[in-house]
Order: C-alpha cells, then structure tokens, then sequence
C-alpha cells in the first residue's frame, strides 16, 4: 500500500480505529470537524470519541459527494478539520477540499474505507489528506484490518506508539472464531439459512441492528459527552458490527490478509467493470454520475424512486443490500449531537433513493431490477 500511495503506512485492525488515530493527534479537544451526513453512523461515533463535534456538510444530490461550494462562510471559519467519506468508492472533491484547508490552516483527513484504487485529479484517493485511512475488509475482504497512510513520514513512529497503547491484547478464542468465520458463512449461505441465523442472534440479544441505524440511546450519549472522550467511553457504540476493531491482530488475521492482499488488482478491476454496467442502466444517475464509471465502486449507488421494494425484489433472489445510510446523520442525532446541515435536502434525497449494488453481481441485480420494474429516482431539485 505505500507503493501504491506513495505514502507511509501504518497497519490499524480497523478502518475506525485508524480513524480515531487521526483525529486524535491531529484535531484539538472540542473541535469541530465537518463530514458527510449520508455516512456509517460509527463513524459519527468516532468522531464523538475523539472529543470532537461533527458539523454536517451539503451534498450533491446525484453520488452523496460534499458540495464545497454550499458550506456557509461561517462553517469554514469555524472548522478544526474536514473528514472525507469518498462514499461507496466516489470521490469527494479532494483537491478543492485540500486547498480550502490549506488556507484555513487545518487538516484535511480521508475516511477512504470504499475508496482503495479511487483516483480524483490524477492522483490516487488517500493521497490528498494529512492522513487517509482505508479499510482492508471491504475491497480486500479481509474482514478485519485497515491502514493509516500518513502525508508526514516522520510521524509514523509517533503514531505506531499512540496505536499500540490503544490496542488490546490477542485474545485465542477470537483468532479462532477468526479463523472458522469464512467456512461458518459459507454453510450458512450454502443451506439458505441466512434469515434463521439472523433470527437466532436477535434472539440471544447479539443482532445489534433491528433498523439501518444502530438505536442512538440519546440518555446514555449525553452521559458519556460528558465523561472524558476516548474509546472506552464510546465503546458499546464504536465496536458495533465489529467487535473486534482494536484488538492487536495474530498470526491468523496477518496471514489471510496478506493472502487475499495478492488478489486486490484482480477484485478492482472486478468492481470497475461491474460498475460500468452498472451506471449505464437508468438508476445509473446519468449526467450526473459523468466519471463514475472509471471508479473501481465498492458498491454501486443506484438511485430508484422505491428503495425499499428494490431491496425486497433483490433479497427474494438472495442478493442482501448493505452499507445503507438512512437517514442522514443530522436526522438521526438531532442538534444536541451534531450540527445540521444548513442544505439538508440533497442528502435526505439521496439517503432515502439510494441502492447500494455490489457491481461483482451487476447482471443478476440489473435483470432483477429491470424484472421488478424498478423505477429511477429523479432529482427534482427540491428532495
């Protein structure tokens, strides 16, 4: 990965706790960091851990993109650093946020979990930011692991440190279950017992999203506000959907990772092709999605006028719709936790229209859509 960043990196077991990392060393206590709405509501989470205050930006309405141009004056002005989300792969205008932070003297950071092999400007997503963070369970399909590229190679002893005092200590029954998880998933997926699984985990209190969103649990957020920030605090929120996120890998984690790592330019070009398909069908976004197409998207977002009846349509074929993020962030914290968008409409839009399409099954979900008689969603300009 430093090769292909040109950049240090630093091995994090999560994409979210690499994060942290960043905004840790590189934001003040009680900052104010402005960041997509239309996100993994963990990530919201993180930000909140790390002592710092999320401002919700504008989107563009057509890819869930920050629109720079409709950030007020004041916002900037007010800002300790911007968080890029690169949503689904699609890359937010990091050269004009680079340049917008350089002259407010702050620090640009790159979430870039979707984004391995995104390029903006010629130049690779990750390698715009003060620091960029990339998961290695999404493209990599690792299911654990990430890294932390650095602009400062200087810095890359101070944060390995900062990482290691962070870290919990390899546990055996957790590289176990590490272990058997693929060949687990595989017999679940292989004797279609996908829906009891599921059934049985809500039943033993282990299912921890009955919604898109994870319960937000506004009492017990205020009381953790109010203790020192950290990931203790904020852990029963952060560790959700991977419990795992900071305990120091082993042997296990290491060596499937460097195994499926080999395999990366082939499952690139996989998504890249699958996401031409994808985009060139009427829930594609047509203008506006113009260059998408040469973006290797970790998932596809089709725009459909009834999300919810695609996702039905889809999962009677057993094709399960993930990483959904409805609704935005500002709706589901309210002003106490963050600070709204002052355009909302564009991300509520896309949040509520949005398909996630794994482009690797691009021809099975085109023929179901086109089967169901899916109808493409149509910015009208007011949400």
């Amino acid at each position: 990965m430093r090769r292909r960043l040109g950049r240090e990196c630093l091995y994090v077991p999560s994409c979210r706790f690499g994060l942290y990392l960043a905004l840790r060393h590189w934001c003040p206590p009680g900052g104010r960091v402005l960041m997509s709405p239309v996100n993994d509501d963990v990530i919201f989470f993180v930000v909140l851990a790390a002592g710092l205050r999320p401002v919700q930006a504008p989107l563009r309405p057509y890819d869930g993109s920050i629109d720079p141009d409709r950030v007020p004056d004041a916002d900037w002005r007010g800002l300790s650093a911007v968080l890029t989300t690169h949503l689904y792969g699609n890359p937010d205008p990091a050269p004009e946020l680079r340049a917008r932070c350089d002259r407010l003297g702050i620090p640009l950071i790159e979430d870039a979990a979707h984004a391995i092999g995104s390029v903006v400007g010629g130049r690779p997503v990750g390698g715009f930011g003060d620091a960029s963070v990339f998961s290695l369970s999404k493209h990599v399909g690792a299911k654990t692991g990430g890294f932390l590229a650095v602009a400062d190679p200087a810095l890359r002893t101070e944060l390995a440190l900062a990482r290691d005092e962070l870290l919990t200590p390899t546990r055996l029954r957790a590289e176990l279950a590490y272990a058997v998880r693929p060949y687990a998933e595989a017999g679940v997926r292989g004797l279609r017992l996908v829906r009891a699984a599921r059934a049985a985990l809500r039943a033993l209190g282990r299912e921890e999203r009955e919604a898109i969103r994870m319960p937000l649990r506004a009492g017990d957020l205020k009381q953790a506000l109010a203790g020192e920030p950290g990931l203790d605090g904020f852990h029963s929120w952060v560790r959700v959907d991977m419990h795992d996120y900071r305990l120091r890998p082993g042997r296990t984690r290491l060596r499937r990772t460097e195994r499926l790592l080999t395999g990366l330019d082939a499952r690139l070009d996989a998504h890249r092709a699958g996401a031409r398909r994808l985009l060139d069908t009427p829930w594609g976004g047509g203008e506006g999605r113009e260059g998408a197409g040469v973006q290797p998207l970790f998932r596809v977002p089709l725009l459909v006028e009834d999300r919810d009846a695609a996702v039905a349509a889809l999962a009677r074929r057993r094709i399960t719709t993930g990483y959904l993020y409805d609704p935005p962030l500002d709706t589901y914290a309210g002003e106490l936790f963050t600070d709204p968008s002052p355009h909302p409409a564009p991300a509520a839009w896309f949040a509520r229209h949005a398909l996630p399409a794994d482009p690797r099954r691009a021809d099975e979900i085109i023929r179901v859509l086109t089967a169901s008689g899916a109808r493409p969603a149509v910015w009208d300009g007011r949400g």
